[in-house]
């Protein structure tokens, strides 16, 4: 089960010198489905990547509650993982080893982490790898190890912050198609930060539309397509001129 409710989420940023401070997110409230992949979308500095490190406990809301199947989130949990957009894999770690490495600081033993992450690393393509060092990969092969790692903890939930942002269009294609061959294997539920409204087109079950800074809730649209998606089909090409014009909106307001 991985059912998510945010509720009134804020967040304001303060320092000594301004008392007022600067507001990130402001009372954003939507829900996410057991087994829902939903993509968080909206201008540059609109509080998305805030809002997804307050859901994996890495940060704190000014106000409102996260809940994982009804339990706020208070901290950082292994039923929730998180990639972000820079690989941070140990580089000096092979990939087997950092992919375990969750394991052993929850206390299992290394043969028996490395026994268990092996599926993991099959699921990701990487077993032909799986003993080289994150240097002798390329950008993909170091971003699939991280998902790896953070799929060997079996978490409910998988946030994702731009996970593909820095790849090439072609890589970053084959990734997409990739995650959601996992998404539909495993049943993981999936919170997914994108700058690209094809990205989220293609990815998503609902496109979470965000306001300019502070990031508000503008739209939450239902992407109603039938996988596997055609990335140009005119029923693709529709929702994405309809996410643009949401966005283009909130360009004018700046």
């Amino acid at each position: 089960m991985g059912k998510v409710n945010v509720k009134n989420i804020s967040r304001t940023f303060t320092k000594e010198e301004d008392e007022s401070g600067t507001e990130a997110l402001h009372d954003v409230s939507f829900d996410v489905e057991d087994g829902e992949f939903i993509c968080l979308l909206g201008p540059s500095g609109c509080g998305k990547t805030t809002l997804l490190r307050i859901a994996a406990g890495l940060e704190t809301q000014t106000s409102g509650e996260i809940t994982l199947n009804g339990v706020p989130i208070t901290g950082p949990d292994p039923k929730r993982g998180m990639v972000f957009q820079q690989y941070s894999l140990f580089p000096w770690r092979t990939v087997i080893d950092n992919i375990t490495f969750g394991l052993e600081m929850q206390g299992i033993k290394k043969a028996e982490a490395r026994k268990h992450v092996e599926k993991y690393i099959e699921l990701v393509g990487l077993e032909q790898f799986k003993n080289s060092y994150p240097h002798e990969l390329s950008g993909g092969m170091q971003q699939r190890a991280a998902i790896a790692r953070a799929l060997a903890n079996e978490p409910e939930v998988l946030l994702m912050d731009e996970p593909f942002g820095a790849l090439d269009a072609q890589t970053r294609n084959i990734l997409q198609d990739e995650l959601l061959k996992i998404w539909e294997q495993k049943h993981v539920t999936f919170l997914f930060v994108t700058h690209s409204v094809d990205e989220a087109v293609f990815l998503s079950d609902r496109i979470v539309v965000m306001t300019s800074r502070p990031g508000r809730i503008k739209e939450i649209v239902k992407v109603d397509l039938p996988r596997p998606r055609c990335r140009t089909g005119p029923e693709a090409n529709l929702l994405r001129d309809h996410v643009l014009k949401l966005l283009e909106e909130e360009r004018f307001k700046r």
